[in-house]
């Protein structure tokens, strides 16, 4: 029996694909002949293998993970913390790797497994599919006898019919359906992730590897679980699924267009968005200005929190305060 997915097109997802695709098409434009893609490539693998990883349960922070990254040595972090970001790191190379392979099989989903979860499995052996029963919250995943049929459907679909449909909808379709279906024992949410990425990659959405999804899922994350769950309980009609998918892309590129403005202005090894500048990107988009009272009450932190936040943002050309000195407002810098 092949796999079928079942949604409906609704007006609001609709709408965000447009949004999504407009947001790209800017992202693309400006990032013709930047020569900071692969300062921006780095940054964008760091906080996608933070976010994925701290999903799970992974302690580290954002920085303990680029340290991790650049080679550097963490005081006071357990093994497998370290193990489970340094294996992530070399899923999304092997993902990058093969960004483009036109078909994807068993085998390189039992490859890319095996290296996500490389001596940090709880219960069964990586890089093949489960002999066990397994419960993830309410969601009993079909038998272990039916996993490599259910697998084969998929990716059947995955190779073939997944291209009528935008690399929205398909990578988010990939995701569920491949955490419906749990294939392994352990190290499912991972791998998943890392497939609707590889998807993405495929059909050159993001073809300079420069979108991290995983950060809205991590942030979101009983919202995330949510969404799965609720699949489950509408029939397995996937559309609420797919907005919110959806949602998640588009605030992923409104962030992109934010740091390539980053990138445009100032080195990047001098300047890398905090989520607290992010954050205080955002506000200033959606309220047009604010002063700093309004600044350090929304984000709470001190005074001296905020100014540390907006400093940075100063110098970089981002931000411009306007007004008196005693009355002056911060607002962005029209570019």
């Amino acid at each position: 029996m092949a796999y079928e997915p079942q949604f409906t097109i609704s007006p609001r997802l609709l709408s965000l694909v447009e949004m999504i695709a407009a947001l790209r098409e800017r992202i693309q434009g400006a990032a013709v002949e930047l020569s900071w893609i692969p300062a921006l490539q780095k940054d964008t693998r760091t906080r996608n293998v933070h976010a994925s990883t701290a999903i799970e349960g992974n302690p580290l922070t954002l920085e303990q993970v680029r340290a991790l990254e650049e080679g550097r040595d963490l005081v006071a972090s357990d093994g497998r913390s370290s193990r489970e970001v340094l294996n992530y790191f070399a899923g999304l190379r092997y993902v990058e790797k093969h960004a483009m392979k036109k078909s994807i099989r068993h085998e390189d989903l039992f490859e890319l497994h095996r290296i996500l979860a490389d001596t940090v499995m709880d219960q069964g052996t990586a890089g093949s599919y489960r002999t066990i029963s397994v419960r993830v919250g309410n969601h009993f995943p079909p038998a272990a006898l039916d996993v490599s049929g259910l697998m084969f459907e998929l990716l059947d679909w995955w190779n073939k019919k997944s291209v009528e449909l935008s690399p929205v909808l398909s990578s988010a379709i990939l995701h569920y359906r491949f955490e419906h279906i749990h294939p392994f024992a352990d190290g499912n949410g991972r791998t998943g992730r890392a497939l609707a990425l590889w998807e993405l990659y495929r059909r050159g959405f993001d073809s300079h590897h420069i979108f991290s999804v995983d950060e809205y899922y991590w942030e979101d994350r009983p919202g995330y679980y949510a969404a799965l769950d609720a699949v489950r309980v509408a029939g397995e009609d996937l559309t609420g699924w797919l907005e919110y998918s959806a949602e998640g892309i588009r605030q992923t590129l409104e962030r992109v267009w934010l740091r390539v403005q980053t990138y445009k202005v100032k080195s990047p090894e001098k300047l890398v968005l905090r989520p607290k500048q992010e954050h205080l990107l955002k506000l200033l988009r959606d309220h047009g200005s604010m002063s700093p009272a309004e600044i350090w009450e929304t984000l709470a932190v001190s005074k001296q929190g905020a100014m540390d936040l907006i400093r940075p943002l100063l110098e970089a050309g981002l931000l411009e305060k306007i007004g008196t000195k005693k009355a002056g407002r911060y607002s962005l810098k029209p570019s």
